[in-house]
């Protein structure tokens, strides 16, 4: 499975954190991300990332683009609802992509958690049928 991963700057260490406790389901997908976070990932967890460009330099529309052609399975987009970004429009686009292509996305820890819990007993094998 292809997996999206990322992460406001208030989020990245949460990411680094939950990527670290995953790394064992995580290491048997590819797994894709803007640009900051992948490299803070690869970092600390030694998983192979391809980064896009950092989300507010448009790593968030690549990221987009991939998800309008079906090449990503699953989102774990740890935000911070607290702070204004102004790429929020990129941000909207990537959620409104998701919930049209029927792909699962994560927006917080808890749910993050559930999502990779139910890739690893094979719960999401039905994204095959959309490839």
């Amino acid at each position: 499975m292809n997996i999206a991963l990322i992460a406001h700057d208030a989020k990245k260490k949460l990411m680094q954190n939950f990527c670290i406790a995953y790394r064992g389901i995580l290491s048997k997908n590819d797994l894709y991300a803007t640009g900051t976070t992948g490299r803070l990932v690869e970092e600390v967890t030694n998983l192979s990332v391809h980064k896009y460009l950092a989300g507010h330099l448009g790593g968030a529309q690549q990221l987009g683009a991939a998800i309008e052609h079906n090449e990503i399975d699953l989102v774990i987009f740890l935000r911070d609802p607290l702070t204004v970004k102004s790429h929020e429009p990129d941000i909207s686009n990537i959620m409104s992509l998701c919930d049209m292509h029927n792909i699962p996305v994560a927006t917080n820890l808890a749910s993050a958690e559930l999502l990779v819990k139910s890739l690893d007993r094979g719960d999401l094998e039905w994204r095959e049928m959309y490839k």
